[in-house]
């Protein structure tokens, strides 16, 4: 059965636009490979770190939110451990009440960028 998570990663700050772009698609790309689906993704871009990190203070930051099999996680982040270019990750399973919160975030989030594109 498939549950649904959601994981950050931080890229490290060197990553040029494109660079960043093939390492977020490699991990979709494993997700989707492994039978699992892309729920929602977000980019959240450069960003200062809370504290250095091998001795950098920003961070590239994207949310990736997937249904997969329990199973495929270990795996997924084995991933992230042998990219040099992810710096931080965090995988969580999501219970019914994120979900549902997930959502609600991203409605309101739709909504808000809905009006401001009727203005122009």
């Amino acid at each position: 059965m498939l549950k649904q998570y959601e994981t950050v990663f931080i890229a490290t700050p060197v990553l040029s636009e494109s660079q960043m772009k093939e390492a977020v698609a490699k991990y979709t790309d494993l997700i989707k490979a492994n039978g699992g689906e892309i729920v929602y993704e977000e980019d959240w871009g450069l960003r200062k770190l809370a504290y250095p990190i091998q001795k950098k203070t920003t961070g590239f930051y994207h949310l990736i939110e997937f249904k997969a099999e329990p199973s495929f996680i270990a795996t997924f982040e084995t991933q992230y451990k042998r990219d040099e270019r992810i710096i931080r990750f965090q995988t969580v399973a999501m219970d019914k009440y994120a979900i549902a919160y997930a959502e609600r975030r991203r409605s309101k989030k739709s909504e808000a960028a809905a009006p401001a594109q009727t203005n122009e």
